[in-house]
């Protein structure tokens, strides 16, 4: 295809700059040097659109948003145990500040010219239009609140992409902007069947130099105590086969490089500005992103917050991922759900999905504490409140409470335990090949790994390990063996713990269970086998073990 080569064409001609586009060849000051390390154990991600999209004690069903809803999303966080507030101005395409690099008005005129239609009225929009700054408010209110405000930059988000070609759109004028409209040809694609295709191609210069301009404009413009990265939303950034794993290392360093020049240099009275990078928390989704752990640490970033996407895990590669940069802070990322299910509606936020229980966060911190990390953060966290399409209640507030001791050790380590492995459904990257559990027939055996650590002191109950298949297991048999050892059946069946949140919990009928015996589990990674002796097509979708 003639776009596939005149990419592959600048791709070429752009790799010998290690700068990304400043022509700049000189290190960050300090990447020779083991800077302080960040002092923070709990962060905090706020996506400002849950303002406008959450049902919630500030924003009732059908309310216009006002500012104030800014001010209400950082008071709720404060004196809970949060230390860092990080707002994600949406997807990072249109600004969601005052800019000067794409005026919201150039942006409106844009729109009526390409789409012959105007923008329906958006009110954060209309409240920045009229002069108001979001970022200055929250700012401020962090500041008030005792609260360290960070902005939080998605690079290449796919959100409403896929509407661009549309006659007369009226659908995502937040995110859908004129560079990315009149330049097809930096999109990854081919068509926008996906998220990994509808964003841009990393590996073209201009593409690069389109979010470091926004970035550079918040970091001289801002008072912010840090900078979050996230490679995240969505992690698609190269044509896999039109590059290598060293020229996408090269070229993610050096716009990393560049960003933290950009924010030293802009930074007030020479205080520290802490750079954060949101990467994924398993190693194998890392070099075709160009994330290269050691280089970028080297190149100034101070925190790595590691994630699963848009789901609290107990299977991260923390230990591995921590090890290649000793000086540097490492954070897991823990969120609103462990279980995404079908959907039951049409549009984004439609699925069903299983809430993470307070237990599943102190497990998961503990573990990661446990493998050296140095704390932990929440990402779409208030999304426990009603939102979306469908039926996918019932919802709940928040449990702010978690964050009370969540970033102190030794608490979370004498918390019980429930560790989980399940289907995350949204992206097959993230599966690692281990969820769901597949049986095509009587007689087979699937096996699991779970990471565990000890409570402090060590486990003094025996455990409970479940599985929940999709269906009624019916007159089915199983059995399960950990660390070569056979396992009893358990009698009961039901949660393990109180769960106020019902949406795809199981009963009797899709769980089966067995006793784990505490003296047979061991501080690391324990094997698991389980074996379906009598039944038909099975799918295992969600797997839990309880132990105190």
């Amino acid at each position: 295809m003639k776009i596939c080569v005149q990419a592959a064409l600048v791709l070429l001609l752009s790799l010998p700059m290690f700068s990304c586009f400043t022509g700049s060849k000189q290190a960050w000051a300090g990447q020779n040097e083991t800077p302080n390390k960040a002092p923070f154990r709990v962060l905090f991600s706020n996506d400002l659109t849950n303002t406008s999209s959450c049902v919630s004690p500030y924003h009732a069903e059908g309310q216009q948003w006002a500012p104030e809803m800014i001010e209400a999303t950082v008071d709720e966080t404060a004196a809970t145990g949060v230390e860092v507030h990080m707002l994600q101005p949406a997807h990072t395409w249109v600004p969601w500040w005052p800019s000067k690099v794409y005026p919201l008005k150039e942006h409106y005129r844009w729109w009526k010219s390409h789409y012959g239609i105007d923008i329906p009225k958006m009110p954060v929009h209309e409240y920045i239009r009229k002069g108001g700054d979001p970022f200055k408010l929250f700012i401020e209110r962090c500041r008030m609140k005792g609260l360290k405000p960070f902005i939080s930059i998605r690079l290449n988000d796919g959100h409403h992409l896929e509407n661009v070609d549309k006659k007369n759109n009226k659908r995502g004028a937040h995110s859908i902007c004129k560079f990315y409209v009149d330049n097809p040809q930096y999109r990854i694609g081919p068509g926008f069947g996906s998220w990994e295709q509808r964003v841009q191609n990393w590996a073209i210069p201009e593409v690069r130099k389109y979010k470091f301009e926004l970035i550079e404009e918040i970091c001289r413009n801002y008072d912010i105590t840090g900078l979050e990265l996230d490679f995240m939303r969505h992690y698609s950034y190269f044509r896999l086969d039109k590059t290598t794993s060293k020229q996408r290392k090269a070229i993610m360093t050096s716009f990393v490089k560049d960003v933290r020049r950009v924010l030293d240099a802009s930074s007030k009275n020479g205080e520290k500005r802490w750079l954060c990078v949101r990467i994924p928390c398993y190693l194998t989704m890392h070099d075709g992103l160009g994330i290269d752990v050691r280089s970028m640490a080297a190149a100034g970033v101070d925190m790595f917050n590691l994630s699963a996407s848009y789901f609290t895990v107990h299977d991260a590669d923390i230990a591995e991922i921590s090890k290649m940069a000793p000086g540097g802070c490492f954070y897991l990322e823990m969120c609103h759900t462990v279980y995404v299910g079908k959907k039951v509606a049409k549009g984004y936020d439609s699925n069903t999905f299983r809430r993470t229980t307070p237990n599943q966060y102190y497990t998961a911190a503990h573990l990661a504490y446990s493998r050296g990390a140095t704390g932990v953060s929440a990402f779409n966290f208030v999304y426990y409140r009603e939102h979306g399409n469908g039926e996918r209640g019932p919802f709940n507030e928040p449990p702010f409470h978690v964050f009370k001791n969540i970033g102190n050790p030794d608490w979370v380590a004498k918390q019980p335990q429930h560790y989980i492995l399940a289907k995350m459904g949204l992206s097959k990257q993230f599966l690692q090949g281990k969820m769901p559990l597949l049986f095509d027939a009587a007689g087979q055996t699937r096996k699991f790994r779970m990471d565990m650590a000890p409570t402090k002191g060590g486990w003094k109950t025996d455990g409970k390990l479940r599985i929940q298949a999709e269906k009624d297991l019916a007159d089915s048999f199983w059995t399960a063996k950990v660390n070569d050892v056979e396992l009893k059946l358990a009698s009961d069946l039901s949660e393990p713990y109180n769960n106020p949140y019902t949406p795809l919990l199981g009963d009797d009928k899709v769980h089966r269970g067995w006793i784990v015996p505490r003296d047979i589990l061991k501080d690391g990674i324990n094997n698991f086998e389980v074996t379906m002796k009598k039944g038909g097509k099975t799918r295992v979708e969600f797997i839990d073990l309880a132990i105190e």
